[in-house]
């Protein structure tokens, strides 16, 4: 053992804000394009907190010529009289401490959703410069920092008679990988925040692009229901609303059904999306499955039935937003994603189960709808259960469990491997020759590859083109899927360089989001970018991936002798090419699927393969040209 001295000396103490600097993963979980946007979040927060206290209701937020970024509100401005145990100002303190702020103090926010105090501190402390004016007393307070630290006492630099605050920053390219702000990107979550508080009025400017949406609804979380499933067939027109108010917690849920069959209920507590729920979304359902049973039960509909529905049956088709409002909530780790407090449970439960009673008895045609789809539900459920067994017999009795197509690769280590679902038997004959059996599993796919987005889970388990790929996988599908069993690390789809081949990408990526979501939401699924034409000259020759860089490589390499192929489809490359240019690690392209936002990405697939072709047609027709390639291995 090594004899290394371990004293005081040892023991580094990070002053003031230096601590968010050397680790700001952990504080905004990233330095990508994710934490440079979370840095937006965590200020605009601040005055939706005023908002919900009541003391706000317009937030401007504008992307800067210069790269920076400004928000302003029309709140109360933050304190800056001199702190009584800081003798700074108590704007210093907020922009300076951790966990300094008036989210401590019971008088300042009843309810808050920056509950550790740590938003506008950690933004300073990454910015390459921060200005913040405050509008109160009629006057316009300003100070600036860099890097965390202040450069100027606090002064007056004019007279106003506005009230709020304004704080602009540019990020530091030392710490963030990417510095440009999108304005896309931005929209997602602040249309978000203007759904989740009804009448707020959001601005989104990019003075570079001239970009300019303006986010205010009246109508609150049922305009976010109506906006979720504005690309799918309600049930019926408008959806229901409850709200309840009790030991000083507020809660809103609106729900409409729609002719799909995926669940889509999002969760909210003051303002943070629940991504994993909590006791404000099991008291929510708990209260769908006994009401919609109860109705079911009294208009003896089961009479002729063989199963019952349960929980996930009731859901299917669902689209709701349940948010929730409290004074103390308690989440499950920093990350906050699931709401902990257990007294919520039964508030929102005997609340909803109450009025979703009345609301079923006064209207009985919506009533109907929703408990046939339950019931249809409860069928399918039973035959996807017959699916399941029927494909697990076949695990057994075909060869290893695994489908006969596949070429599997040599090593069991399912980090070290990747698996290539690949378009075509042609194609796929030409990629087991081409690849390296070591760690790269081959499966060929063909024929048409079913739609999920408009199929049951029965149907999907019973598809002779989707069997082979849950077999090979190996973890399962649905609510049953286990990514600790999955086979490989890299799940990448290789498809054709045309329209065809993105239909079938755009299908498989469908099945995987619907079916498998945690192999997206965990970085597993990729797709594989082929060339669309071969320009060759004597022994010189160059892949390209579009026409127009095969225009600029003809320029560039003089049309006398030139030889230009263009690839209809994978099955017309051999190994070797097919190898140099889309299975070799150090050379190809992969597209890295990922989920920034599970609302909107849910709202994609709709649009793009659900019933309705007029929003398909304009969603492509206006994202053509912003689809951008991340080139990685």
């Amino acid at each position: 053992m090594k004899k290394v001295k371990y004293t005081a000396d040892n023991i580094k103490v990070l002053k003031g804000l230096q601590a968010v600097r050397k680790r700001p993963a952990m504080y905004i979980g990233g330095t990508t394009q994710r934490g440079l946007h979370h840095l937006v979040y965590e200020v605009v927060d601040n005055s939706i907190d005023e908002a919900l206290g009541g003391y706000c209701d317009k937030i401007e937020i504008i992307i800067n010529k210069d790269g920076s970024v400004s928000i302003e509100d029309n709140g109360r401005g933050i304190p800056v009289e001199r702190h009584g145990t800081e003798e700074v100002p108590a704007v210093q303190v907020v922009m300076t401490v951790l966990h300094a702020g008036g989210k401590f103090d019971d008088k300042s926010y009843k309810v808050s959703g920056g509950l550790h105090g740590v938003g506008v501190s950690v933004v300073n402390a990454l910015a390459k410069r921060l200005d913040v004016e405050i509008y109160k007393n009629g006057n316009i307070y300003h100070q600036y920092y860099e890097k965390g630290l202040p450069k100027k006492d606090l002064d007056i630099k004019g007279k106003t008679d506005k009230s709020g605050t304004k704080v602009t920053f540019t990020p530091d390219e030392t710490i963030f990988e990417v510095t440009q702000f999108s304005f896309e990107y931005l929209s997602t979550r602040l249309r978000e925040l203007a759904f989740l508080n009804r009448g707020v009025h959001i601005i989104l400017r990019d003075d570079i692009t001239g970009k300019e949406h303006t986010f205010k609804y009246d109508g609150g979380i049922v305009s976010f229901v109506k906006y979720l499933n504005e690309n799918k067939k309600a049930l019926f027109p408008e959806p229901i609303f409850i709200s309840g108010k009790r030991d000083g917690t507020e809660f809103e849920v609106s729900i409409q059904y729609n002719e799909g069959f995926q669940a889509n209920i999002n969760s909210f507590a003051n303002n943070i999306h629940t991504i994993e729920g909590g006791t404000h979304l099991s008291g929510f359902k708990s209260a769908l499955t006994r009401s919609i049973n109860n109705y079911i039960k009294n208009e003896n509909l089961l009479k002729n039935e063989k199963v019952s529905p349960s929980g996930r049956d009731i859901r299917e088709g669902i689209t709701a937003v349940i948010s929730v409002k409290l004074k103390d909530p308690q989440f499950e780790g920093q990350t906050k994603t699931k709401l902990q407090n257990s007294e919520i449970d039964g508030i929102i439960s005997s609340i909803v189960y109450e009025k979703l009673n009345e609301f079923l008895e006064e209207n009985p045609k919506t009533a109907k709808h929703v408990a046939t789809k339950a019931i249809l539900g409860a069928r399918s459920r039973e035959a996807a259960r017959k699916a399941r067994e029927l494909t697990r017999r076949k695990s057994v009795l075909e060869s290893g469990s695994l489908p006969g197509k596949l070429a599997d690769c040599s090593i069991q280590d399912p980090s070290q491997t990747e698996i290539f679902l690949v378009e075509g038997d042609s194609a796929g004959g030409s990629a087991k020759m081409g690849r390296d059996r070591t760690f790269q599993a081959i499966l060929p796919l063909w024929g048409k590859m079913l739609n999920t987005e408009k199929a049951r889970i029965d149907r999907v388990l019973n598809n002779d083109k989707i069997q082979p790929v849950i077999l090979a996988l190996g973890a399962g599908i649905g609510e049953e899927f286990d990514i600790s069993k999955l086979r490989y690390n890299k799940v990448i789809i290789m498809a054709d360089a045309d329209v065809d081949g993105q239909h079938i990408a755009t299908l498989l990526l469908t099945f995987f989001f619907r079916y498998m979501r945690p192999l997206v939401e965990n970085g597993h699924v990729y797709v594989a970018r082929p060339p669309l034409f071969l320009v060759q000259k004597g022994r010189a020759k160059r892949y390209v991936y579009s026409e127009d860089e095969r225009d600029k490589t003809i320029e560039d390499m003089g049309t006398r002798g030139l030889h230009t192929q263009r690839y209809k489809g994978l099955g017309e490359m051999n190994a070797d090419q097919l190898w140099d240019t889309t299975l070799d690690p150090s050379k190809r392209i992969l597209t890295a699927v990922r989920i920034d936002d599970a609302i909107e990405a849910d709202r994609m697939f709709t649009i793009l393969m659900g019933d309705e072709v007029k929003p398909r047609r304009e969603f492509i027709q206006s994202n053509a040209k912003y689809v951008d390639i991340e080139d990685i291995s």
